[in-house]
């Protein structure tokens, strides 16, 4: 069952896909970004940006097939997503929804999943919190609703490069599978397979060639589900798995957003609202990756776009990994938890001072479009 589950919701995704790519010049002044300027935009032509249709496609599928099995949850997920979805597809074809609009929207689908699934945090490993949770069931929806809200947002903020963001929710539905999996969650384990089924099928056109993009409706859509299916996991299966389990799995974008809010308001003085051009995966193509590949031609744009995204998801794998190792380990979470923070700001200052270090950069020989990796030494 749960092989077709995956296969379903990565074919009825593809199709969607490829029908959107090849249909594009009837929605084009709808759905296409043709933007191409900005600090936040690196596509070299206009692109459809409603990846979140196929995606969705794939995952109304799968909740299909989950219905017949008798596995309503993932049908109630779908139907408490569908707010922050239709927030980030107006925004996709519109581009005119603010941000707290569609914050405020991805609040409102997780406070619906509190509503019909109970996915409400219990606890979050932490001594004295845990305690004001459990005694004030108002606060623990609270903190679940911000922590969902969050997560939404912080999805689509690294949403940024071809296979970025598609890369890094893979890893992370994967691991979700797994640990479902193992605590014998056969609801869970078929919304987290699906997904992976689903972004998967989109991300065979975004990655490398950038066929189509996510967009804010296929973004939030996907944190939202991760965010969802690690609240239930700790929900459906106390004591077995720690809330430091899903913390860890998405701290590398979780903190990004952290990280860019204290860089925007307190460094730059300026509102965290407002884009810039500092983002992590921003420095690692504008410092690594810009100039290791070809001239100002689109095709070599379009590598070095493609060059990037394999950068973050081995930063992402630093906590995936981990994470699903020890993720009955809470005290080995915190301890990662901790360590990934710290590498991240490491890197982050060593990169934006021009001081990266010599082995993640890579650089091609005079009158070559193909990047080497340097050596060295020392």
């Amino acid at each position: 069952m749960f092989i077709g589950l995956f296969f379903g919701a990565l074919l009825a995704a593809m199709l969607v896909a490829i029908a959107i790519i090849r249909s594009a010049h009837l929605h084009a002044h709808l759905s296409m970004d043709g933007d191409l300027s900005g600090p936040q935009k690196f596509h070299t032509a206009p692109t459809p940006r409603v990846g979140g249709v196929p995606v969705m496609a794939g995952l109304l599928l799968g909740a299909g097939g989950a219905w017949y099995e008798g596995l309503p949850e993932f049908a109630y997920l779908l139907l408490a997503g569908l707010p922050v979805f239709l927030a980030g597809f107006a925004e996709d074809l519109t581009k005119r929804v603010r941000p707290l609009y569609r914050l405020l929207f991805a609040f409102g689908s997780a406070a619906m999943a509190a509503w019909l699934l109970g996915a409400v945090l219990p606890s979050l490993g932490i001594a004295g919190l845990d305690e004001a949770l459990m005694a004030l069931p108002w606060l623990a929806l609270l903190v679940t609703v911000f922590a969902v809200g969050g997560v939404c947002h912080a999805v689509n903020i690294i949403d940024g490069y071809n296979g970025l963001m598609g890369g890094v929710a893979m890893a992370i539905s994967a691991a979700l599978a797994y640990v479902s999996f193992t605590v014998g969650d056969a609801a869970l384990l078929a919304v987290s397979l699906c997904l992976l089924g689903a972004v998967l099928g989109f991300f065979v056109w975004n990655f490398p060639r950038g066929m189509i993009f996510a967009g804010d409706a296929g973004a939030y859509l996907v944190g939202f589900l991760l965010a969802e299916v690690s609240v239930l996991l700790v929900v459906r299966h106390p004591g077995d798995v720690s809330p430091w389990f899903p913390m860890l799995l998405m701290i590398y974008p979780v903190f990004e957003t952290v990280f860019s809010i204290y860089r925007k308001k307190f460094v730059r003085q300026m509102s965290p609202g407002m884009p810039d051009g500092l983002h992590f995966h921003m420095l690692i193509y504008k410092r690594l990756v810009r100039w290791m590949v070809g001239k100002r031609e689109a095709k070599h744009l379009l590598r070095r776009n493609s060059l990037t995204a394999p950068y973050l998801w081995g930063v992402a794998l630093f906590s995936v990994m981990p994470a699903t190792l020890f993720w009955q380990y809470e005290w080995v979470l915190q301890l990662c938890c901790v360590l990934f923070v710290l590498l991240y700001v490491w890197l982050y200052r060593r990169i934006v001072q021009f001081r990266a270090p010599r082995w993640l950069v890579l650089r091609r020989a005079e009158g070559d479009v193909r990047p080497k990796l340097v050596t060295s030494s020392r």
